[in-house]
């Protein structure tokens, strides 16, 4: 069973939605690295904001750090979903009742029942979208959406009709949200963020995620539609533009690993996303670091820290927009606790992507917990840009809420 959603504060910034985060604890589970990374054919054309109207909000949970997801409903009366909220992705798809039979994951998860809704519209293209993981299928349909307390926006969305993969079995979301650029979503549908906005129900094409990564509890955070709180971070936030608006991609300066080795010594891009657990890298370079923070190789690509040695780890620090945003060894080693057994195993992971002229690097949810990530598409006059500041240690942010709250209607 899922964990039970927390609630929020009872405050919200005007014009904003608040989403809680749920986790859950996954085991082992298979890293979805391999998405197909590459510069698009073209770039998205980006839409002008409309007025908005009021916010709203949603929860969100996690899967053992490695999955961060909150409730959506989809009809009148709403059906309710769990999904994954994906910053790599743009298209928003959940199981079917129409599912094929022999389509295991579909079985375990809740589906879509278009003959309970009465403000369903059938559309009936087909889609297929491929992740690193497993391959889904199935048709389109339009419908209402309900996310946090934003109702009625009309969207698109696949009805899976066929998911390939066990991996999406053991998944807890039943589906998944993309928040990527326009021009990543199959068969050109709108995605979600972009309705919202179009519609007038979110003020501006903004939202911000603030990741939980304490393994003790199943609060996993919060999405904010429409803006940022500034409770979850320790300010100021430093802005940076992206540069190539598919993926929320931006320039990273170095990275350096305690005070001997710099990696990515030219500059490199690096591929802000919320659905990859980890940060991947180089292979050469990620053999590099793991030489110098001691990690043992084990099966798949990932390496074994000795828990031990945590309090003694260096460092990794990475300069982006001439800001240095440092990951110490509590940050980047993921450890996994059952009774009196502890596992630790490294953050990083090694993978090779083809996108010259420079190295690519993902920044996962490792990265995204320690940083109060702002995802700002931006307008016609400004470009998209992505805001990076410390996150607050939660048992700190419960208390400030109220006043960073006051500060930023100031």
């Amino acid at each position: 069973t899922s964990p039970l959603s927390l609630g929020l504060a009872n405050t919200e910034p005007e014009g904003q939605t608040l989403i809680p985060l749920r986790q859950v604890h996954p085991g082992r589970r298979t890293l979805n690295l391999l998405r197909g990374w590459g510069k698009p054919a073209e770039l998205p054309k980006l839409g002008a904001p409309s007025p908005g109207d009021k916010p709203a909000s949603v929860p969100l949970s996690k899967f053992l750090d490695a999955q961060y997801f909150g409730e959506i409903g989809l009809g009148t009366p709403p059906q309710n979903f769990t999904v994954a909220f994906d910053t790599g992705s743009s298209n928003l798809w959940v199981p079917s009742r129409r599912c094929h039979f022999f389509s295991v994951p579909c079985w375990f998860h809740h589906r879509f029942n278009p003959n309970a809704s009465s403000s369903f519209k059938p559309n009936g293209t087909k889609f297929a979208i491929q992740y690193g993981t497993g391959r889904v299928d199935g048709i389109l349909s339009e419908d209402k959406l309900t996310i946090g307390g934003i109702k009625g926006a009309s969207v698109i969305f696949g009805e899976a009709l066929w998911e390939s993969s066990l991996v999406f079995t053991v998944s807890r979301p039943d589906g998944i949200l993309g928040l990527g650029f326009p021009i990543l979503s199959v068969e050109g549908v709108r995605p979600p963020l972009d309705v919202l906005v179009e519609q007038g129900l979110l003020d501006k094409p903004v939202f911000s995620f603030y990741l939980n990564r304490d393994p003790e509890v199943a609060d996993g955070g919060e999405l904010v539609l429409g803006g940022s709180d500034p409770a979850h971070y320790i300010p100021p936030l430093t802005f940076v533009p992206v540069t190539v608006p598919a993926y929320w991609q931006i320039h990273m300066e170095r990275v350096k690993v305690g005070s001997r080795l710099t990696l990515c010594a030219q500059g490199c891009a690096a591929i802000l996303d919320t659905g990859t657990p980890v940060i991947v890298g180089p292979t050469e370079e990620i053999r590099a670091l793991h030489a110098a923070i001691g990690g043992i190789p084990l099966l798949a690509g990932e390496y074994i820290i000795r828990c031990s040695e945590i309090p003694k780890l260096p460092a990794v620090s990475l300069l982006i927009g001439g800001v240095w945003f440092t990951l110490t060894a509590q940050d980047y080693v993921i450890q996994f606790a059952q009774g009196d057994v502890r596992l630790c195993l490294s953050g990083f992971r090694a993978l090779d992507i083809a996108s010259p002229p420079v190295p690519v690097w993902i920044l996962g949810d490792v990265f995204l917990g320690a940083y109060v990530t702002v995802f700002d598409r931006g307008d016609m006059k400004s470009g998209a840009r992505v805001g990076l500041a410390r996150a607050r240690p939660r048992g700190a942010d419960l208390g400030r809420r109220e006043t960073a709250q006051a500060q930023y209607r100031g």
